[in-house]
């Protein structure tokens, strides 16, 4: 029986950050319990539903450490109690980077937790004062120490790319940052403006870098890093030896995972659905079904996210035959323009593909077919 991975959303914040357009809502204690109380009820129904062995579990947001380590713990323990988890299970869950102060990570981490990731975002003060967010550097430094003086060994954090204001002296700043504190992940995302945020509110008025400064940081950042000894898997995402995000591979890998709480996705048995972003909803067990999942082309766009790329001989075990040839011969123009690789192990992408991802992965998907 294939093993699951198990994402809970914990839509709260104490505040939206300018760029963010996740689903999310302000809280009271008794708002919190009473989700957590449906939370924990979902959780079993799920796990008398689906019989399946779990082996990543991972709580995102909105902010989960606003639950608190009590309430993170006693939803980790109802996941325990109604699934088969596997006792080497990687299961993370999302911090603020002022959690050093909010959190028990000695509790969290006896508990079952055992990665982190902390939405750091810079090393500048500035720059996170342009994000609208409410911590500072010192804030993030004293949760790293807080959570390694506790036992955690795997943590993560996030640094966004082509901010206003960004030069690439304060870029190497907060990479420094980074691996001064000698955490094991590093998640690079470009800023993107987003429907619904206030930094889409600003657009016209933002100043916002172009095209080429976007590639400019993003491509310094992946030279950066390796240097520093962060190796590239990911489009976005960076890891010392052994420490890539085993719950996130999982989606790239097109393998199978149940999300659970408002705007949760899900794929099980070829079939994606998840929840709206709706409260309500959720607590009234609504599922919206969103197809069939899984087919090659799926897999082939979410295999070319990988640094890895589209290996040869995974596609032919899952899908009991080989690359089409129409696939590799549409992919020729794309390895001339420097956009693509080919050798006999996989088909992936070159930095300046990842740069262009969406567009070089959709030309080979309608190509190729």
């Amino acid at each position: 029986m294939r093993n699951i991975g198990i994402y809970i959303h914990v839509p709260f914040c104490d505040g939206k950050c300018y760029y963010c357009n996740f689903f999310s809502r302000n809280m009271t204690d008794d708002i919190i319990d009473n989700y957590v109380t449906e939370l924990n009820r979902s959780i079993r129904a799920w796990g008398n539903k689906l019989y399946r062995p779990v082996d990543t579990v991972y709580f995102g947001g909105g902010t989960p450490s606003l639950l608190g380590h009590r309430r993170l713990i006693d939803v980790l323990d109802t996941v325990k109690a109604s699934f088969d988890v596997d006792e080497n299970a990687e299961i993370t869950v999302e911090v603020n980077p002022s959690s050093s102060g909010e959190l028990d990570f000695s509790a969290l981490r006896e508990a079952g937790f055992n990665r982190l990731s902390i939405g750091m975002q810079s090393a500048n003060e500035n720059e996170l004062k342009l994000l609208g967010r409410r911590h500072s550097v010192d804030d993030a430094k004293r949760t790293v120490s807080a959570a390694q003086a506790a036992g955690f060994d795997n943590i993560s954090l996030d640094v966004m790319l082509a901010i206003p204001e960004q030069t690439m002296d304060s870029l190497h700043r907060t990479l420094d940052f980074c691996a001064a504190c000698q955490v094991q992940h590093i998640s690079a995302y470009i800023l993107k403006i987003e429907p619904g945020t206030r930094f889409y509110r600003m657009r016209d008025s933002l100043p916002l870098f172009d095209d080429d400064c976007q590639a400019a940081f993003y491509e310094e950042t992946v030279r950066y890093l390796k240097q520093l000894g962060y190796e590239q898997y990911e489009i976005s995402n960076f890891a010392k030896d052994g420490c890539v995000s085993r719950h996130n591979i999982r989606y790239w890998h097109d393998e199978e995972y149940i999300g659970i709480g408002p705007s949760a996705h899900s794929f099980i048995d070829d079939k994606r659905f998840y929840y709206d972003n709706s409260f309500e909803d959720f607590y009234a067990k609504k599922i919206i079904d969103e197809g069939s999942g899984g087919d090659e082309e799926e897999y082939i766009m979410l295999a070319l996210r990988l640094s890895e790329g589209l290996v040869f001989r995974d596609f032919a075990d899952r899908f009991g035959h080989p690359v089409s040839e129409k696939l590799l011969r549409s992919a020729q123009p794309l390895i001339k323009n420097g956009l693509v690789r080919i050798d006999d192990v996989s088909l992936s992408l070159t930095m300046k593909g990842f740069l262009v991802s969406n567009a070089v992965i959709g030309y080979l998907l309608d190509n190729g077919n």
